[in-house]
């Protein structure tokens, strides 16, 4: 009886993290399969030449923009900054979801991270790429960016330290150098693994280039496993630090509704609450069309459902406190602020972005709309867009009426403006495309972590190393016998 109740303690009642039925060799094949198989799916060439369109028009207006100047955007006099630092902030948020993903849940040993983060990982290096765009085009001479770093030089032109583009460069590169260490790195025994599998010379001779000579001996893996922790060490900070400097940008002016000390977390949490609106607005679609529900399982959805909502409520916290503390500071210009917002003329946009953001995600409560993906993918597009409109909110209609009414003016934005920011998510899907289907969205060698052949059995090696296994009354040796 008291055997039958240590037993029943012992069960894990929790949801899995992988769907049954897999050991090591159907689970390195069916994700290896995606990789190296011959062809490509017709629903995968439809929908990379509908994104590349995308990534065309980007190009195309970039080359125009080089070419006429920044005059072809809508940025007029109050509104200098428009949809580029919108963007700007809008893909910096989207990548956060990546880093909390690898980095903090492989520290605080969360299982459920393993079937997503490479995924993640892939869209915070893309939407990296793509935020870094619009800084370096924004200054008008993109010719020169290089002069925003601290290269040693006989003119003694050094960059301006207190200038917010600084900091936007350092913080932007730093922190895509550490995500592409991140990814690389996880990535390189499964590299080793494509190189081991592939049929075809060109693919044994790609990965295994990239592969770097993995062997996967006892020396190879305690170097991975002490590198991977490190950055994943210096990736945490990161996730609070680049956000938080890049709200350093509008909290240092002097505008109404920028400076203030409450947008530091704000921002944080609204970069992380995008990051996994736009996860489970690629992961959905994705396991559907690859069939990989039994490694991206409903645990995983429900589980980040449950952290838009925990991020979703300290968004909606910061809405709150703008308008209290607009109300209590007796400021006038702050006062006037909020009231441009709620009844402005761009007023139809705070009240879609409150929609977006606080009321329709507020469905996520109900464990029957959690499971219902359906309804997660739609609450998803509509954080996605809700963030996008915050950034709106924050930039123009605190811009376009300053301090003095004689230089209020609207802002319109013109057809670049929309061309540059289609253009980057057709950019952003289309390496999201080819990294789906040359490089394992799924990190196979942790997957096999999880799979119940890779558990020790510590109360077997116990006896075996006491003698008391099947081995016989011989304890076996131990290391300095």
């Amino acid at each position: 009886m008291a055997a039958e109740i240590q037993k029943q303690e012992h069960v894990d009642t929790r949801p899995p993290v992988m769907g049954p039925g897999h050991n090591f060799d159907s689970l390195t094949q069916k994700i290896i399969d995606i990789v190296l198989m011959r062809g490509f799916k017709k629903g995968w060439i439809f929908g990379f030449a509908i994104v590349f369109l995308g990534a065309l028009m980007l190009f195309n207006t970039i080359a125009y923009l080089v070419l006429k100047g920044v005059g072809i955007w809508g940025n007029n006099i109050p509104v200098g900054w428009a949809f580029d630092i919108i963007n700007f902030v809008w893909w910096i948020g989207i990548g956060h979801a990546g880093t909390l993903i690898s980095a903090i849940l492989l520290l605080l040993r969360q299982s459920w991270r393993n079937s997503i983060n490479r995924f993640a990982e892939a869209m915070t290096l893309f939407a990296v790429a793509c935020a870094g765009l619009f800084p370096a085009l924004h200054t008008g001479r993109p010719w020169v960016d290089y002069w925003l770093f601290p290269y040693p030089n006989t003119m003694g032109m050094w960059p301006n330290f207190r200038s917010p583009l600084m900091w936007d460069v350092f913080a932007v590169s730093t922190y895509a150098t550490v995500s592409l260490l991140f990814w690389f790195m996880g990535l390189i025994p499964d590299f080793a693994t494509l190189r081991d599998k592939a049929k075809n010379k060109v693919q044994r001779t790609i990965y295994g280039m990239l592969a770097m000579g993995w062997r996967g001996d006892a020396r190879h893996w305690h170097r991975y496993e002490s590198a991977y922790l490190l950055l994943a060490g210096l990736s945490t900070p990161l996730v609070l630090s680049v956000h938080t400097i890049v709200s350093f940008d509008f909290a240092v002016g002097i505008m109404p509704g920028w400076h203030a000390t409450i947008f530091p977390p704000y921002f944080v949490a609204g970069a992380i609450y995008a990051g996994f609106a736009m996860v489970l607005t690629l992961a959905i679609p994705v396991r559907k069309f690859y069939n990989i529900e039994d490694f991206i399982t409903m645990r995983h959805i429900r589980n980040m459902c449950k952290v838009m909502l925990a991020t979703g409520l300290i968004v909606g916290y910061g809405y709150v406190m703008e308008l209290f503390m607009a109300w209590y500071s007796g400021n006038t210009y702050e006062m006037f602020m909020m009231k441009n917002r709620i009844f402005g003329p761009y007023g139809f946009m705070y009240w879609l972005l409150i929609l977006c953001n606080v009321a329709v995600p507020q469905l996520l409560w109900v464990k029957k709309f959690r499971d219902n993906l359906l309804v997660v993918f739609i609450v998803s597009m509509f954080i996605n867009v809700g963030m996008w409109l915050e950034r709106f909110v924050i930039i123009v209609m605190s811009l376009n009426r300053d301090f003095s009414p004689a230089s209020w003016r609207m802002y319109y934005p013109t057809i670049f403006d929309f061309t540059m920011f289609f253009g980057t998510i057709g950019f952003f899907l289309t390496c999201m495309f080819l990294f789906i289907r040359f490089v394992p969205m799924i990190p196979i060698f942790e997957m096999k972590t999880l799979l119940p052949e890779s558990k020790v059995d510590e109360k077997k090696v116990e006896e075996l190393v006491s003698g008391k296994g099947p081995l016989g009354a011989t304890p076996l040796p131990q290391f300095g016998d």
